[in-house]
């Protein structure tokens, strides 16, 4: 294995487990303060849109709102289905169904 990749590998490893720690000793007599608990649980939604969003808009690496756009049309749909029935496996069934009629139909 090249050095240079071992010594990033290392620092990365070294960088999480510096910020982990400094937050556990950080808050380990207080307590995390309300405020950013409250903060910390939109976390998980934003790293989600952010995940996805890009995927369903920019199929193609450029803005394509359509309805030929495939990505969207299913994404639309998988959105309505989890905001109604609050279920995941039918939020992912009817979302690969929906993409697969879209796609081979």
């Amino acid at each position: 294995m090249r050095e240079d990749i071992l010594f990033i590998i290392c620092g990365m490893a070294l960088v999480t487990f510096a910020t982990r720690f400094a937050s556990l000793g950080l808050f380990r007599t207080t307590g995390i303060p309300a405020w950013l608990d409250r903060w910390l649980k939109h976390i998980p939604a934003a790293i989600l849109t952010a995940l996805i969003v890009p995927s369903l808009l920019l199929p193609q690496g450029e803005l394509f709102l359509s309805f030929q756009n495939h990505y969207l049309v299913a994404g639309i749909v998988s959105a309505f289905i989890a905001y109604r029935s609050r279920n995941i496996v039918a939020t992912l069934s009817i979302g690969m169904a929906a993409m697969f009629l879209l796609r081979f139909i």
